[in-house]
């Protein structure tokens, strides 16, 4: 049995990927923390948005 967790190869995730880490001047552990801090806000604002539609919660 395989199990894939990633999803398959895309040419536009390696573009992102050169993205973040050109934006960061080379530096992969800035590239990645800034991709973290990114995800944060983007849970934080998907959070704000589901609670005011009431369609779920996740407490």
């Amino acid at each position: 049995m395989t199990v894939h967790f990633l999803p398959p190869y895309s040419d536009a995730y390696e573009a992102a990927v050169n993205d973040a880490i050109a934006t960061c001047n080379g530096d992969l552990r800035g590239a990645l923390k800034a991709l973290i801090i990114a995800n944060e806000f983007l849970e934080r604002d998907l959070q704000a948005a589901a609670s005011t539609s009431g369609l779920f919660s996740r407490e």
